[in-house]
């Protein structure tokens, strides 16, 4: 069994020389994870995490976790509620975009295997965007109300920085795109056990 990770986050190089010491988990949604990610890092989806304890104590059990999302902030939800189940892991500081940032390789999946996505960020702009956009459209064509709809879009945006959560990413994460397929899933835990 392995020790517990001292420090919560590690950083890109010293991830770099333990690569092939660690089971890595990528928390993003399965479109992300195909537009590139760490080598050797299996897909659990943050809304699936909890499906996917028993193999996650058991992967820590035999050697360190990382948590990896797109810059960190997810896998450091994931990180907290897996030391709430006393499962030790760590996050990767600056997320798979500081890896890439540094030059690292990202591993794509084989063309015909991906379901190439935008990444949950670029999700949320392009949605925000475009609400307030109809918002404002609709305030000037229809009634000024409308306009509402991006003040609350506004707000939204406001308290999602306050908070470091995002209720559009929760809602968007559900969609059919972002979405693991069941028999994929099932594939990542039974890797995941055999490792």
């Amino acid at each position: 069994m392995t020790s517990p990770l001292a420090p919560t986050t590690l950083g890109t190089d010293q991830v770099r020389e333990r690569l092939h010491d660690l089971t890595v988990i990528d928390v993003r949604t399965p479109g992300e994870y195909a537009s590139g990610h760490l080598p050797g890092a299996l897909n659990i989806p943050l809304d699936h995490i909890r499906r996917a304890l028993p193999e996650l104590r058991h992967a820590a059990g035999r050697e360190d976790v990382l948590l990896v999302c797109a810059s960190g902030a997810r896998s450091e939800n994931a990180r907290k509620l897996l030391a709430e189940q006393g499962i030790p892991a760590a996050g990767l500081a600056g997320g798979t975009n500081g890896w890439a940032a540094r030059g690292y390789d990202l591993h794509r999946p084989a063309a015909c295997d991906t379901r190439a996505g935008w990444s949950m960020e670029r999700q949320v702009r392009f949605t925000a965007g475009a609400v307030v956009l109809l918002g404002l459209l609709l305030g000037v064509l229809a009634h000024p109300a409308f306009q509402l709809l991006s003040a609350g879009i506004a707000g939204g945006l406001v308290f999602s920085a306050l908070t470091d959560t995002c209720g559009m990413a929760a809602v968007l994460g559900k969609l059919p795109h972002n979405r693991p397929r069941a028999a994929d899933l099932d594939a990542t835990l039974a890797a995941l056990r055999c490792r």
